[in-house]
């Protein structure tokens, strides 16, 4: 709750204080703070699930996160940026938010700890595959963002229809991680897991190829479906295997990773379009998919299931 409203305080604040050095301040406090939120949820949702519906709750977490970052540019579109209205339905929102938590419990029982880089690459030998993947997704979702309008454009299209492509991409996530939830409750996950990155990489290589045909539209959606699953069979992977502190440390750990994935990705796949090819955004996430598929095939790449209760 004190992160939720310190989260409000600040956002209230770069409305009321337009100034550059301050906003640099207030974007590092918000960031730190929703990455905390970030962290304690997805715990959350993780421990409080059952074992046999954890795939479509988690799943439903991921749809409502796809869906909210569409939702947020679409609100803007409407409302306009010439006033703070965007700020302040934001402030809102953050306000209230903490009521609907009145009277739960559940929540992952921790120990006051720092997570440190070197934990972090123990996480990440542990389970190199569900590391990998949450970085990947990482910079999937920054390169979506920022890179894909760039992209579509580059390839003839009208500043509208690219953007039109990264909705469909962002709804192909948010639409199909139910039915991938639901499936990951029925059948083996990590046959799931390894579907979405087969995907991943047949649908990355073939953008390319697609990309001046009908036949993209579909494609994009495939595309954003792939990625979005890696990341929430991810979240359903550490729940199985983590509770209470453990999982709160795992989370941190794919907190680390997500803010590693975003700032690498874009990097990368911004020089590789300047100076190597103008196809390097899909054949970054074809590389860092047949990446993932390699480290799916070593013995230990999920790490060891721990017991969880049904």
């Amino acid at each position: 709750r004190l992160c939720l409203w310190g989260g409000a305080v600040s956002v209230g604040a770069l409305a009321l204080l337009p100034y550059y050095g301050v906003w640099l301040v207030l974007r590092l406090a918000l960031g730190v703070i929703l990455t905390i939120v970030f962290v304690l949820g997805e715990s959350w949702i993780n421990q409080l699930v059952i074992e046999r519906l954890r795939g479509r709750l988690v799943a439903l977490y991921g749809s409502t996160y796809a869906l909210s970052q569409l939702a947020g540019p679409l609100l803007l579109g409407v409302i306009g940026t010439q006033a703070d209205y965007g700020f302040w339905i934001g402030v809102l929102l953050l306000v209230g938010s903490p009521f609907l938590l009145l009277g739960r419990t559940g929540a992952p029982s921790t120990e006051s700890c720092n997570v440190t880089f070197t934990d972090l690459a123990g996480f990440c030998r542990g389970m190199p595959a569900i590391a990998w993947a949450v970085a990947l997704f990482a910079a999937f979702e920054a390169l979506i963002l920022t890179l894909l309008p760039l992209y579509c454009i580059r390839h003839g299209f009208t500043p509208e229809v690219a953007l039109i492509m990264v909705s469909v991409v962002v709804i192909g996530d948010a639409l199909l991680q139910l039915p991938i939830g639901m499936l990951a409750d029925r059948v083996s996950r990590r046959a799931m897991f390894t579907g979405c990155a087969v995907l991943l990489l047949a649908s990355s290589l073939l953008v390319p190829l697609l990309i001046d045909t009908v036949l993209i539209w579909p494609l994009w959606t495939v595309f954003g479906a792939s990625a979005g699953g890696l990341f929430t069979l991810s979240l359903i992977l550490i729940g199985e295997r983590y509770r209470d502190d453990s999982l709160v440390r795992a989370n941190a750990h794919v907190a680390q990773l997500w803010g590693i994935g975003c700032l690498i990705g874009p990097l990368i796949a911004g020089a590789g379009s300047q100076w190597v090819s103008g196809e390097a955004l899909p054949l970054l996430m074809a590389a860092g998919a047949f990446g993932l598929l390699i480290l799916i095939r070593r013995r230990g790449a999920f790490g060891v299931a721990q017991a969880a209760p049904a």
